[in-house]
């Protein structure tokens, strides 16, 4: 569609459905990789597999969340080749292959970039519960949803408990409070519990809590959480990021990703070890891109509420802004004209607006649309275009019914 649009108008689209950095790496890290990449060290250029190179795994988890892992011994860490690989190999690391497969229960958030979702249930064949995240609750980690969900689905104990947080596409970070009672239950009914921390570092402060700053003093607890160089440093070419948690499940991991993966790319993980032992330069890096994808925020979202869109949530870490989608738009009502098409809701809101405008988000179930900041919407040519094609919509909103 988005190609069709630029056929027929001759217009560039306005992309704003990536989530994907639309920049590269800094120079800096640019220039560490080569010198890394031109070293004849045999461990860099053969396979990498669990091996910590250059202390990597302490320097990222340390800028990352603060937290030297190494002062708990009750606490391991591995590279990972990209979290979206690790994610896939969670369930099989939780024991999905050794039990009955339609018995092993995955928990995880909805709307949600769903990856777990997917290999949990379509390929792998277990069963997901859904722990809804509302608008009414500013899409937050409710616990009482999650107990909510659990007795609808007539499950006490689930085998894994999955959240991304700072989430997507609902951009919105976690709190001590309610990591919680969140780590209690997985404490008292012995349930592993894994954080995609994937925007963490795009977290403005106190907007924000990593669970290893809370989960780190619950020796008893089972948990992961996932970091990763993609969005931290403009750099998913890298395939880079760490695995860092409780020991035991670190290593039930580690036995299924020996059987799946080499590991990341050597001098790449060496590298950024070396970056990170700079802690002024690293912190420097990561606070200015967080300021650009901030500074686009603050374009975006009050274009949008200017234009007549209503928010799903705060966009409070990340890069990502969700917004309930209009019930009229170019004077037609969307759920007539999804019918006709034999879309749902969204996604028939989607098409027309990019058929139309060429402004091109994601859909989801709620029904909500996302819109990202991966795209210079601060060049002027981007805006002027931008504001003319937004006020052609004129969504509206349906009072809501209780």
């Amino acid at each position: 569609m988005l190609r069709e649009y630029e056929a027929k108008s001759g217009k560039k689209a306005l992309n704003l459905s990536l989530g994907n950095p639309d920049s590269i790496p800094p120079l800096e890290v640019l220039k560490l990789q080569a010198e890394y990449a031109l070293k004849p060290d045999f461990e860099l250029h053969t396979y990498a597999e669990d091996n910590n190179l250059n202390q990597f795994c302490e320097g990222m988890v340390e800028r990352f969340t603060q937290v030297k892992y190494r002062d708990f011994a009750h606490l391991k860490a591995v590279p990972i080749p990209g979290i979206k690989t690790a994610t896939a190999l969670l369930p099989l690391a939780c024991g999905l292959h050794s039990k009955e497969r339609s018995s092993f229960n995955v928990v995880t958030h909805m709307p949600a970039y769903d990856v777990m979702g997917t290999w949990s249930t379509s390929y792998l064949g277990g069963k997901r519960i859904v722990w809804p995240l509302l608008p009414e609750e500013g899409m937050r980690m409710g616990f009482q949803g999650l107990l909510g969900a659990l007795k609808q689905a007539g499950v006490s104990r689930p085998d894994l408990i999955f959240v991304i947080r700072p989430g997507n596409p609902a951009s919105q970070g976690a709190s001590a409070g309610e990591w919680k009672p969140l780590i209690q239950f997985c404490i008292e009914n012995k349930v592993r519990l894994v954080n995609d921390g994937a925007y963490t570092t795009l977290a403005p402060k106190g907007s924000h809590v990593p669970l290893i700053e809370v989960a780190k003093d619950y020796p008893k607890l089972e948990w992961l959480e996932l970091f990763s160089v993609s969005k931290s440093f403009s750099d998913p070419g890298a395939r880079l990021g760490v695995a860092v948690g409780s020991q035991a499940f670190i290593e039930d991991f580690i036995l299924i990703k020996g059987n799946t993966e080499s590991g990341p790319v050597p001098s790449v993980m060496a590298a950024y070890g070396e970056l990170f032992k700079n802690e002024k330069l690293c912190t420097g890096l990561l606070a200015d891109l967080l300021a650009l994808y901030q500074s686009r925020l603050n374009y975006l979202i009050p274009t949008l509420q200017k234009a007549g869109f209503i928010q799903a949530s705060e966009s409070a870490a990340g890069l990502f802004t969700l917004w309930r989608t209009p019930d009229v738009a170019y004077g037609l009502e969307v759920s007539k004209e999804a019918e006709r098409r034999g879309l749902t809701h969204a996604e028939c809101f989607n098409q027309m607006v990019i058929e139309r405008a060429g402004i091109v988000g994601v859909h989801f179930p709620g029904p909500y649309i996302r819109y990202a900041v991966c795209t210079d919407v601060l060049s002027p040519d981007f805006q002027t275009n931008f504001e003319l094609s937004l006020a052609a919509i004129e969504p509206k909103y349906f009072p809501k019914t209780s």
